[in-house]
């Protein structure tokens, strides 16, 4: 019989490497433990076979950001239904180009920097780079987002124009946006100050009752062809 050891102190010994590189090694994916890959250093091993790949790389394992198509009805936070369950290995998009490797570690202590309200869909940003937070609150002033809006109801006269610049909520003067038509029934709305839980109430100022909206673009992300509940990778030359 063989004494379990830490998968660590296997892989020192497998490879002739620092106790360090070792958890590197594992940490980024690259050892398996009788065919399977296994991210923890200290997952006890006994006479199971233990092999390096190939390919294995010596670097730490990057923070990752993950882009997920949220359906309405789930919660951007920590509610009862909350976005961040539907991000699971089985529910990675299928054509996720960005070449990140996936590690099970990229799922864990993933915030959510940028609200979404919970009738809304679309893009939501989690990440696990403190870089990727800050630009998204402190930098967020600077970063545009794209909302289409459907509506019902009819449009008070200049109600357009109102919505672009001139509206007020509570004594406060709302910043100068883009809102345009994209159809009968749909509103093209892109700001950079708003947030998007503004958008009902700038509709309902002008008439219209907002019957479903969808975050299509926050900064150089898109949604594009991002499924319903799938998720994938911010590629790393992708750039918010």
């Amino acid at each position: 019989m063989t004494e379990p050891v830490r998968l660590a102190k296997r892989v020192v010994a497998l490879t002739q490497c620092s106790r360090r590189e070792a958890e590197q090694y594992i940490e980024g994916g690259w050892v398996r433990v009788d065919g399977v890959v296994v991210e923890e250093p200290q997952f006890m091993v006994g006479a199971q076979h233990v092999e390096l790949d190939p390919q294995a790389k010596l670097a730490p394992a990057e923070p990752a950001t993950l882009v997920l198509h949220k359906p309405a009805g789930y919660d951007a936070g920590n509610g009862p239904n909350p976005a961040s369950a539907l991000v699971t290995p089985q529910t990675r998009w299928a054509e996720d180009a960005s070449g990140v490797r996936p590690l099970k570690r990229h799922l864990h202590r993933l915030a959510t920097p940028l609200t979404l309200p919970t009738q809304a869909s679309g893009l939501l940003i989690f990440t696990q780079d403190w870089r990727v937070t800050r630009k998204l609150t402190e930098d967020i002033e600077r970063i545009e987002q794209e909302f289409v809006v459907e509506v019902g109801g009819a449009l008070i006269p200049n109600g357009l124009a109102l919505l672009n610049h001139g509206l007020r909520f509570n004594n406060y003067a709302m910043p100068p946006i883009k809102v345009s038509w994209q159809s009968e029934q749909r509103l093209r709305f892109a700001f950079k100050v708003l947030q998007p839980s503004q958008i009902e109430p700038m509709c309902h100022a002008v008439g219209l009752q907002v019957l479903a909206m969808k975050c299509l673009r926050v900064g150089r992300i898109p949604l594009a062809k991002l499924p319903p509940g799938q998720w994938r990778y911010l590629a790393p030359h992708e750039r918010i």
